[in-house]
């Protein structure tokens, strides 16, 4: 059986980490921003651009516009974020025919629902967040924890409006996932030998 385990993960709890760790240690590959750069790639699109707009809602691109008080946006603005979200669904069908692996974000659970994927979420309390991204901040960026809460804040709600384009279950609810890990005070590499038990067990029994 093909084992495709999905990463979704809340911002700073490590999911990222967690999800490269855990296909080092299988030894299959894993999928992260690779897939904006293939999405950018095959399409013509700025990285960037795809990156801002592969967990965003077509709506909440344009929240000024769309179901507001203002006009739709020509039609050729509204088709690049569609084009964005149907070629990030080829290149992760793409990507599960290939064989094993681990994917990060982008929804891939619920797209690849039809390939039997484990669905794990990562979650963690709010300080273990805060000092997880201030720990991996770039040099030269130095944000108040009121800043930082904010970024993370924001970045859970284009993820949860993200998901709501794909499925009705709604996301970090645990009912949507097979495993939920909680990693507050936790380092991610402590973490991986007790998940490669499971992941091996899971695929064995399905």
């Amino acid at each position: 059986m093909t084992r495709i385990i999905t990463i979704n993960r809340e911002f700073g709890s490590g999911g990222r980490e967690l999800g490269k760790r855990l296909a080092d240690a299988l030894g299959i590959p894993c999928y992260d921003h690779e897939i904006i750069e293939m999405i950018a790639k095959e399409n013509g699109f700025d990285e960037r651009y795809v990156a801002n707009m592969s967990e965003k809602s077509i709506e909440a691109a344009y929240p000024l516009t769309i179901g507001h008080r203002f006009a739709m946006p020509p039609m050729p603005v509204i088709e690049q974020p569609i084009r964005v979200a149907v070629a990030q669904r080829e290149i992760l069908e793409k990507i599960a025919k290939k064989g094993d692996c681990v994917i990060v974000g982008r929804c891939a659970d619920v797209i690849l629902k039809d390939y039997h994927p484990l669905d794990i979420f990562v979650y963690a309390d709010l300080d273990s967040k805060v000092a997880r991204c201030q720990s991996r901040a770039p040099e030269g960026e130095n944000l108040t924890r009121k800043e930082l809460e904010r970024r993370i804040h924001q970045v859970e709600r284009n993820r949860r409006q993200f998901r709501e384009m794909y499925s009705e279950t709604k996301w970090g609810e645990k009912e949507a996932y097979d495993l939920c890990i909680n990693t507050s005070g936790r380092e991610i590499k402590t973490l991986v030998p007790a998940l490669v038990e499971f992941v091996n067990c899971w695929f064995r029994e399905n």
